[in-house]
């Protein structure tokens, strides 16, 4: 075991403190921690590891609505607390550690083509991109908008803001995924969406 994990106070609750004292903190009552539990050391396999059974290959009918050589676009077919959520996929089947120079070059020029679309939607402050991948080992970005004027969601948790918020009515959603992928499309790629 290695000596930051010897450190970890591994099956005992840790401090809320560092967020329940910060503004940003979306609760107001006391929560506990669960006890911090043991490592998994070799760590478990990722879902899609090495190209099989990989669930962001295979993803759900009506997910992508954008697509180019390089990447596609998803949004989720039902709602969310946020305006919108996006996720940019790698088309082929990569994590971010093993991207081919090429692919790298043009990441961040997506990157910033997405984040102006998802944009572009009046309700938008700021999005927010993130990048988590313990579940799937299938390069994959996250897009997550900040509601204009919200400051209160600011930060890193935003993300579950977006659970704890209101589900945006299916009609708006729709008008908004809509919206995003024509956005992205007016700079190429193919628009996947009617309409």
């Amino acid at each position: 075991m290695s000596d930051y994990l010897r450190r970890l106070p591994i099956g005992k609750r840790v401090s809320t403190a560092p967020l329940t004292g910060n503004d940003l903190w979306p609760f107001d009552a006391d929560l506990e921690t669960a006890p911090l539990a043991e490592p998994f050391i070799p760590e478990p396999g990722r879902s899609g590891q090495g190209g099989v059974d990989c669930s962001s290959c295979r993803r759900d009918a009506g997910f992508d609505v954008w697509e180019d050589e390089h990447f596609a676009l998803g949004i989720p077919v039902e709602p969310s607390g946020l305006p919108i959520i996006a996720v940019l996929i790698s088309q082929a089947h990569h994590d971010l550690e093993d991207l081919p120079v090429e692919l790298a070059a043009r990441l961040g020029p997506m990157i910033q083509r997405v984040s102006r679309a998802v944009g572009t939607l009046e309700d938008v402050g700021r999005v927010h991109v993130n990048r988590w991948g313990d579940g799937n080992e299938h390069f994959h970005v996250w897009f997550l908008p900040r509601p204009k004027g919200m400051w209160g969601l600011r930060g890193a948790l935003l993300a579950a803001w977006d659970d704890l918020l209101p589900r945006v009515p299916q009609q708006e959603w729709d008008r908004n995924r809509r919206a995003v992928a024509k956005a992205l499309a007016a700079g190429g790629g193919t628009l996947l969406l009617d309409g």
